[in-house]
């Protein structure tokens, strides 16, 4: 008897699994799934927030920012953790908001090097609008389980997630540039 790795949900082995001609098969490793399944996740935020202009990176920059179930008022360097991305990074896409009259950015009066971020009163409106087709649209991806398996997937990725934070640094993978070399830059 094949073991439970090996087998699929119906029971068969993945060389009998059947698959349509259109599906490319995925390697049953966190890795390969965690990618395909951040994909999945960002094509459908995408769609949700297609409309408004928005990425998904500046969607999860309203919510973490929002008065109902946010966090305004916080630093970017907080926000940047919280979202699992650069500081960088972070810098860039506030600005962006900020430009676009979404986020306010203050000056921290007791660490004048931080910044503390809000939304604008445009900034909640948007938020408020593109939510419900955002999260309609991840409640989709997980339609494909019952009720109950939904509920513990989320439990069991949130433990993942969890139980590894050591792992989760922004940047991680990525090959840093040998001393000497530099990015061409076409004008």
């Amino acid at each position: 008897m094949a073991s439970r790795r090996q087998k699929g949900r119906d029971g068969l082995s993945p060389k009998d699994e059947v698959m349509p001609r259109s599906a490319t098969p995925v390697r049953r490793t966190p890795m390969s799934l965690s990618r395909r399944f951040v994909q999945i996740c960002t094509s459908a935020a995408a769609e949700a927030l297609a409309d408004e202009n928005l990425t998904p990176f500046e969607s999860g920059i309203l919510a973490y920012l929002n008065r109902v179930s946010g966090e305004p008022n916080i630093d970017q360097n907080s926000l940047a953790e919280r979202m699992g991305i650069d500081r960088s990074h972070a810098s860039l896409l506030v600005d962006k908001l900020v430009n676009r009259g979404l986020v306010d950015r203050q000056t921290n009066p007791e660490n004048r090097r931080a910044h503390l971020l809000r939304l604008t009163a445009a900034g909640e409106k948007v938020y408020t609008r593109t939510r419900p087709r955002f999260d309609a649209g991840q409640q989709k991806i997980l339609s494909v389980l019952r009720s109950d398996e939904r509920e513990l997937f989320l439990d069991l990725l949130l433990r993942v997630v969890e139980g590894n934070r050591v792992l989760a640094k922004p940047g991680a993978g990525r090959r840093r540039r040998e001393a000497g070399t530099s990015v061409a830059v076409r004008h």
